[in-house]
């Protein structure tokens, strides 16, 4: 009888981010990826939203690795907050793991990892099964995809891709690798979704040096330009244009500089040691010759841009000024486009010459039309599964094989959602879409090292705090004698000023002090009733008369 297969994904599809893909090989559990995704506005307070795993601790002891692809976030990042729960052996490349152990350390968390350094190109037996990986091009360093083999065929999973023909070993497509897979049976092949709406090939647009190599040739002055911290091809372009132009780096903060000596540390060097400047010599070094690198993760990049044109910086040996030249090459994500339109005014304004290299200007490194239609010509699956992204974009992708003349349809294209199973027995697969076949998947939020125990009630009392502010009603009142004592005393926070709000100050007032001598009087005195009651009459009151909806918060004590 032949292997059973089993693939669903716990994160990653219809959504941006949080990538936990599943495959089952009978009883063998393997995860692919575990990401995290960043909160909207919606959820004030939250860190990280990271996949629900009851499915994995519940069948912990069949876990048998984690493979993790490349070194974001989106890939890793769940795990410093789920593998105590889930322990198991964890493969990645030096680049990737390098970026997961950083991850944990400024999450503050510290954990024993099992981790298993595998070569970008390579075959490992994990769990008695080849596990046959192959680089990809991507902007983190040395990404691979693999291949699990199994008795019905090779289980393709892309990772992150695009075509590209890099001269640099860190960034290159193995598509000789891929090749040699291809000559076996590819039952599926998992592929990202992230491009597909777009026509033609990524590359060359995904590339930031044809929009600041002119920039930096031609500047009087200082060059300060912003890279994200998660794409060294990124910062090895701005290298590579800065030695072209005969321009030194200077790193604008210790997390940059932190970053640079991690990689030197693994023998990934960004940049020749001769290259850089010490922040010691700013006013040494001829302006004429220095490019200011700010590097860092999407928030905290945009808050220090934020703070540099404000002239909140911490180091004040850093200010902007009109003979300046600041290169923005960090397009926001959506989670980060007010933050990041409200920083680019603020550079605007601080007189310095701004230069935002768009997303408009500038690709995603994810795979587009040709790209995607190129993997399916060659590893010709039986089975096509679009992953990671939103449904638009799982759709775009499932497109993209219908229109490439590969004799795919409906019944060997699978669109699925987070949960739902297929299954592949004696080479044929199906979709289980019965409610008792579904995994329970979702969201897990991450509120500081808390995992899971923020809820909806209280994003939402954060919602109310933030837009409608917050009521505080207090009194003390005597147990034996059966009334109040002191106060009450009503503080508005974020709310509306006393001086405009006499009258309703009053009527809440009254509404909280005859609530609570009416409970007074009743035999037993239950202190929950009283301030659920309290709250109840005091919200329905205000949301009558201003159409707003404070917190409220009763805190009604007993003297004895």
């Amino acid at each position: 009888m032949g292997e059973k297969i089993r693939f669903f994904a716990l994160g990653g599809l219809d959504e941006n981010g949080k990538n936990m893909y599943i495959v089952e090989v009978d009883d063998d559990i393997f995860v692919i990826e575990a990401g995290l995704k960043y909160p909207d506005s919606t959820r004030p307070g939250i860190d990280f939203i990271i996949p629900n795993i009851d499915y994995l601790k519940n069948n912990k002891q069949r876990v048998r690795a984690y493979i993790i692809s490349h070194g974001h976030d989106d890939q890793f990042g769940a795990l410093p907050f789920i593998y105590d729960q889930v322990p198991a052996p964890i493969y990645g490349t030096e680049a990737t793991l390098m970026m997961l152990v950083r991850f944990t350390k400024k999450a503050g968390l510290k954990r024993e990892y099992n981790l298993n350094v595998i070569e970008p190109s390579s075959t490992v037996k994990i769990a008695n099964r080849n596990f046959v990986f192959f680089q990809t091009t991507h902007n983190a360093m040395f990404s691979v995809g693999v291949a699990i083999d199994t008795s019905q065929g090779y289980v393709v999973y892309s990772s992150d891709f695009i075509v590209e023909y890099n001269p640099s070993n860190r960034y290159k497509l193995e598509l000789n690798e891929i090749a040699k897979i291809a000559e076996k049976n590819v039952l599926c092949l998992l592929a990202e979704s992230m491009g597909a709406e777009r026509p033609g090939y990524t590359s060359p647009s995904h590339r930031i040096t044809p929009h600041i190599d002119g920039v930096i040739r031609d500047a009087k002055g200082r060059v300060f330009i912003s890279l994200y911290d998660q794409s060294p091809y990124s910062v090895e372009e701005l290298v590579a244009v800065a030695k072209k132009h005969n321009r030194k780096i200077m790193l604008y903060n210790e997390s940059a500089d932190e970053y640079f000596q991690m990689f030197k540390e693994h023998n990934l060097p960004l940049c020749e040691p001769n290259m850089l400047i010490s922040p010691d010599d700013l006013f040494r070094v001829n302006e004429n010759t220095l490019i200011i690198l700010l590097l860092n993760n999407g928030e905290d990049l945009f808050d220090d841009i934020n703070d540099l044109a404000l002239k909140r910086n911490k180091d004040k040996r850093f200010v902007l000024s009109e003979h300046d030249n600041f290169i923005i090459a960090c397009p926001a994500p959506a989670t980060l486009e007010i933050q990041a339109t409200e920083t680019l005014d603020n550079l605007y304004i601080s007189g310095t010459q701004v230069h935002n290299v768009s997303r408009k200007l500038v690709s995603n490194m994810h795979a587009q039309e040709e790209d995607l239609r190129m993997f399916l010509a060659l590893l010709k699956p039986k089975y096509y599964i679009p992953i990671k992204g939103n449904f638009r974009h799982q759709e775009a992708n499932a497109n993209v094989a219908l229109k490439a003349g590969l004799n795919y349809n409906h019944t060997n294209i699978f669109l699925l959602d987070n949960g739902i199973p297929v299954v592949f027995e004696n080479g044929k697969g199906k979709t289980l879409f019965k409610d008792e076949d579904r995994i329970i998947s979702g969201d897990l939020m991450v509120d500081g090292t808390g995992i899971g125990d923020t809820n909806r009630g209280v994003l939402e009392d954060r919602l109310n705090f933030s837009s409608d502010g917050v009521i505080v009603l207090g009194l003390i009142f005597s147990m034996q004698k059966r009334k109040i004592v002191a106060g009450p005393d009503v503080q508005m926070r974020g709310f509306v000023y006393l001086r405009d709000s006499e009258s309703l100050l009053k009527q809440v007032i009254k509404i909280f002090v005859e609530t609570v001598e009416k409970n007074l009087l009743e035999p037993e005195i239950d202190m929950q009733k009283i301030s659920d009651e309290v709250k109840d009459k005091v919200e329905r009151y205000i949301y009558h008369d201003t159409r707003r909806n404070p917190v409220i918060i009763p805190l009604i004590r007993p003297l004895d």
